[in-house]
């Protein structure tokens, strides 16, 4: 992986198991073996329209999975600046002058360009967008959840990707899952389509910035791709969101950035020739005054800054 790629980056899942695109056929689930198709990682993709707040890219390309099956993919994206209306319209919040917004966001779209069915028996695709940030020490992703009995919703939350996230740097309640993101551990949880809100954060409490990311998350829809490193027995039960904390892979080894993540996905796309998928992905820095700081993150992310703050408080 080139760790290059911005607060909006476009991957395509699974990461994982016997559909992945990120490990090849025969090869054990381990980060020595794990490789990012140069397809999103080291190829251009064409500009094909611009203008003063946005920009649309397009590419074509064909993709081995796990288990063999070749896909023939395009896609195409628009980013786009958003100016604070914007910004403000589909959080449920009133805009508020005192707070200074810096927004934007991506529309992604996933095409079968060749000539068979993409079927499940023998793998899907996902648009996945991956907003890479700044980590430190002060830094803390809230994920609110839906609360409710796992019997109904399932587990609140995947924290084993890479082994157990140990209970200093996760905090699990009733309505949301705290990740430290000091960029200092390895770490990655994930919020299943029963789970999540549609949402997740970050706020610096040094710096007082607050970020909210907004995702496209269609109701009702519950198969996405599972990214977990291993063969898996429910390929299509899979997470809508993730937060990645990076840190060593191994004692003594460097990071890939540091960064840490804010991630969501599209469904599993079962296409048919021609057929295509969307998913969109929205980015917010807020910075302002306390009082309305708070408010906003309350608003959104259903927490309090003080709660925020507190879930790893020495």
């Amino acid at each position: 992986m080139n760790p290059y790629g911005g607060e909006d980056r476009i991957w395509l899942g699974p990461e994982g198991g016997q559909y992945s695109l990120y490990f090849a056929k025969g090869t054990s689930f381990d980060f020595a073996n794990w490789f990012v198709p140069a397809a999103f990682d080291t190829q251009p993709f064409q500009i094909v329209a611009r203008s003063p707040k946005a920009a649309t890219f397009e590419s074509r390309f064909t993709l081995t999975n796990y288990s063999g099956t070749e896909f023939h993919v395009g896609i195409r994206r628009e980013v786009r600046l958003l100016d604070a209306p914007e910004a403000w319209k589909d959080l449920g919040l009133s805009a508020d002058s005192r707070l200074r917004v810096v927004a934007y966001e991506s529309d992604n779209r996933l095409t079968n360009e060749g000539s068979n069915a993409w079927r499940p028996e023998t793998g899907l695709l996902s648009i996945w967008i991956l907003g890479m940030f700044a980590p430190a020490p002060s830094v803390t992703i809230v994920a609110p959840i839906r609360p409710g009995p796992d019997s109904s919703f399932g587990r609140k939350v995947t924290a084993d990707y890479f082994g157990q996230v140990p209970p200093d740097r996760l905090k699990v309640t009733e309505r949301a899952v705290f990740l430290k993101a000091d960029g200092k551990y390895r770490s990655k949880i994930g919020l299943s389509p029963r789970r999540s809100r549609g949402f997740l954060g970050s706020y610096d409490a040094d710096n007082h910035v607050l970020t909210i990311v907004q995702f496209d998350q269609p109701a009702g829809v519950t198969d996405y791709v599972n990214s977990l490193w291993k063969l898996q027995d429910h390929p299509y039960g899979g997470d809508v969101a993730n937060a990645y904390n990076d840190g060593p892979p191994s004692p003594g080894a460097k990071p890939m950035g540091p960064f840490l993540e804010m991630e969501s996905s599209s469904p599993a796309a079962a296409l048919a020739p021609g057929k295509s998928i969307g998913h969109w992905h929205r980015t917010i820095h807020i910075i302002g005054p306390m009082p309305e700081l708070d408010r906003a993150a309350r608003g959104v992310l259903g927490q309090s800054l003080a709660e925020i703050q507190a879930a790893f408080a020495p």
